[in-house]
């Protein structure tokens, strides 16, 4: 199952185990489980502190495996092989079951310890998923600090039945006690901070204590990691208050023109980028949305208000939040969002294997997404506006080339249909001829660009007809001491290294406002005043 590089890194990361871990295995006669029990052997071969029994006659779901520690009241399993991405949370999971420390704060490791009540998780995944490691890793940690958290996290490619049964169309997906707990990413915090009723109004009152920031800056994505980086080089006191850091890097799959590096995955770099701003004194603030800019009063400083009710203070401000995926604002979208309706073809699309489905939208990352899920539905219609598509070429040969793809363009999407629980289908308007057309179907991936978060700002800085911050040449926006950078910005071309080169503009025009704000006045000017 495991090459013998894998098996050789392996056997180093295990030489890190402080105690035994036993792994129980749950079995049948089929292929996965003899393939599960490969992998198991495989990883019991590699370290003497681990144990392996395996069981068929147990109600467990089949083939799937719990780890344990003796003497330590631990429920964590996996069902299915957790290949591809989760391989790390199989790994991470084995480390931990055996004692080595987590790299979780100790502020929340303390918060998972203190939650009382009896919780069982079950976390559907996908293997190609990018967005479910986050959430699989964060709750096997619970499981393993607190004996009162069980986590399940299951394959939902291997267990059909269940993601049908469960109506499961787009991962993660988080069960909590049996009812739907939440979808998507989610870190350890975000999940205590549900648990834990109190948490909101404790970080509330926790930031309203802060003093002023010579530079706060809002956002965590590439814009606002440089720019923060940037910033504390200054020797500046500095903040980053944002949503979730690493932003829509978070939701990328394969990063191949990040220059210097040749391949890279969104959730890695968004790691690398967290951990390159921790290394300096940045006061990182994750989990704030921001709700409001007040431009600087009397005392010189700007505010800006956040959703749990507190607000920070700086001498100036650069605003870095991003954008996210447009929707396309017809009947039926919102209704069945994450019942049919999908943004991430890497994460949702194994849940509609030999399914029929449609992805709206003809540049690259459209095409891109019909070329993946030809390869797992039965049939994909690819539906643009335009005339034509307008991805890449190398792009649209490789799409024409599967003969499992129908392409239509000059296509306006009107409607999602469905029947009150999933979709099951789409109404398009042809743009030439004006005629209707129903395609029966079960999902719907939508890829038609990006949507500035910047709805909070209207009314205070200026915006373009698109919502896009309008910025000058040094990340200047109408506010004096407030800047901007990255894909809320006007700035051209959307990407990962032009937004880093923003962000550290923006900084270092800022923290020159703040020279000239404060360098004392001469002579001269002050016999002219």
């Amino acid at each position: 199952m495991l090459d013998n590089d894998l098996k050789a890194q392996l056997k180093g990361y295990l030489e890190r185990l402080q105690r035994p871990v036993a792994i129980v295995a749950s079995v049948d006669d089929g292929e996965k489980s003899k393939e599960m029990l490969e992998l198991l052997e495989d990883i019991r071969a590699q370290s003497d502190r681990i144990t392996l029994e395996v069981r068929r006659d147990d109600a467990e779901r089949k083939p799937s495996f719990a780890l344990t520690s003796p003497g330590h009241e631990i429920h964590l399993r996996f069902a299915g092989l957790p290949m591809g991405h989760e391989f790390t949370s199989l790994v991470l999971a084995l480390l931990q079951v055996g004692g080595h420390p987590s790299k979780a704060t100790a502020e929340a490791i303390e918060q998972v310890r203190a939650l009382e009540g009896e919780f069982l998780f079950e976390t559907y995944y996908s293997l190609s998923c990018q967005n479910c490691p986050d959430v699989v890793q964060a709750l096997n940690l619970a499981a393993v600090l607190n004996p009162n958290i069980r986590h399940v996290a299951i394959d939902g490619a291997l267990f059909q039945d269940e993601v049908e049964a469960r109506e499961v169309m787009s991962v993660p997906s988080i069960y909590l006690n049996g009812a739907p707990f939440d979808q998507g990413r989610m870190t350890l915090e975000q999940i205590v901070a549900r648990l834990d009723t109190g948490a909101e109004k404790r970080e509330a009152a926790k930031i309203a204590g802060k003093a002023p920031f010579d530079m706060l800056v809002v956002g965590g994505g590439p814009a606002g990691a440089a720019a923060a980086i940037y910033a504390a080089r200054k020797g500046i006191r500095t903040g980053v208050a944002a949503e979730r850091f690493g932003g829509q890097v978070l939701d990328t799959m394969a990063i191949e023109n990040f220059i210097s590096v040749q391949h890279t995955e969104g959730p890695k770099l968004a790691a690398q980028l967290e951990q390159h701003v921790r290394e300096y004194d940045v006061d990182v603030m994750d989990l704030q949305r921001a709700t409001a800019l007040l431009p600087a009063g009397a005392d010189g400083l700007v505010e800006v208000e956040l959703a749990n009710g507190a607000s920070l203070k700086s001498k100036t401000v650069v605003l870095s939040t991003g954008a996210r995926w447009r929707q396309m604002g017809v009947p039926g979208e919102e209704l069945y969002r994450n019942k049919g309706v999908a943004y991430c073809p890497h994460c949702d699309g194994p849940l509609f294997k030999g399914k029929r489905v449609a992805v709206v939208g003809g540049g690259n990352s459209g095409v891109e997404a019909a070329i993946d899920l030809a390869g797992i539905a039965s049939h994909v219609t690819l539906i643009e506006f335009d005339a034509r598509l307008r991805a890449d070429e190398v792009l649209q040969r490789k799409l024409r080339s599967l003969d499992n793809v129908r392409i239509v363009v000059s296509a306006q999407t009107t409607e999602v249909l469905g029947d009150g629980n999933r979709v099951t289908g789409l109404v398009y308007r042809d743009r030439v001829g004006g005629d209707a057309h129903r395609l029966e179907l079960e999902g719907v991936f939508v890829q038609i660009g990006l949507l500035p978060n910047t709805e909070w700002l209207q009314g205070t800085v200026a915006l373009s007809p698109r919502g896009e911050i309008l910025v000058d040449d040094r990340g200047q926006t109408s506010v004096p001491g407030v800047f901007a950078a990255g894909d809320c910005t006007t700035v051209p071309y959307k990407q990962i290294v032009i937004a880093m080169g923003e962000g550290s503009k923006a900084a270092l025009a800022a923290f020159d406002h703040l020279i000239r704000a404060s360098a004392p006045v001469a002579p001269a000017e002050a016999q002219a005043a």
